[in-house]
């Protein structure tokens, strides 16, 4: 009896255990779709005009509509498309009417137009503002004399192109070259996988329990007697 009643509080205890992390995690998820409903609220808002000293925690995702010209000294960020392949980021300096310089993301041009680009020119472009944290310590240094990076790291370039730290991605608008199109600022890539993670932990609740049970009623089935 003592023996059924441990593996009783076992099984009880470790079930309670695995249905308050799925719990933890539902909550999890409540959390993170209210974050992501706010970022798709800030990135479809109506644009204004580029703040004078811009704060990266109020200001993320912020749309701007900017005036200028931009430059033709563009950095190339190596990525990858689906249904498109490998390509690169176009990332120019632009110079506002009102003589600022800032990073322009102008967009995505296949490998094969990297050489024939020319992105410079007058524009009216509206996007959003943007600091990615894509930098880590397993990304590869820039190869400055091929002119291919592999991150888009806003200070760095921003010494490399001699603008403000600031980063426009553009969404709207025509830039110089039409080789070049935008990829706008979205919430694809913010991972959410806290259903899953819920449901697993459910699941394994209800294993851990049907376990318990058939594990319990063995004990309790009466032996069956040997016959000679």
């Amino acid at each position: 009896m003592r023996r059924s009643l441990f593996f009783i509080i076992v099984g009880l205890g470790g079930a309670a255990i695995l249905v308050a992390l799925g719990v933890w995690q539902v909550q999890r998820l409540a959390w993170k779709e209210a974050i992501i409903a706010d970022i798709n609220a800030r990135i479809t808002a109506a644009p204004v005009a580029l703040p004078r000293d811009p704060d990266p925690q109020a200001d993320a995702y912020l749309p701007v509509t900017v005036s200028g010209e931009i430059g033709a000294e563009a950095l190339h960020v190596l990525v990858s498309q689906k249904q498109k392949g490998a390509g690169y980021r176009v990332i120019a300096p632009m110079t506002l009417e009102d003589g600022r310089r800032i990073l322009i993301d102008l967009g995505f041009t296949a490998t094969a137009n990297k050489d024939a680009i020319a992105p410079a020119g007058s524009a009216t472009l509206t996007g959003n503002l943007q600091w990615p944290q894509e930098v880590d310590s397993f990304t590869p240094e820039a190869d400055t004399e091929s002119n291919i990076w592999f991150a888009r790291d806003v200070e760095v370039m921003a010494d490399a192109l001699n603008t403000e730290p600031l980063l426009v991605v553009v969404r709207d608008g025509s830039g110089p070259d039409p080789k070049i199109t935008p990829l706008p600022v979205d919430t694809a890539r913010i991972p959410n996988d806290h259903l899953q993670y819920a449901i697993t932990w459910f699941s394994l609740a209800a294993i851990w329990l049907a376990m318990t049970v058939l594990f319990l009623r063995r004990r309790r089935a009466p032996a069956t007697p040997k016959v000679d």
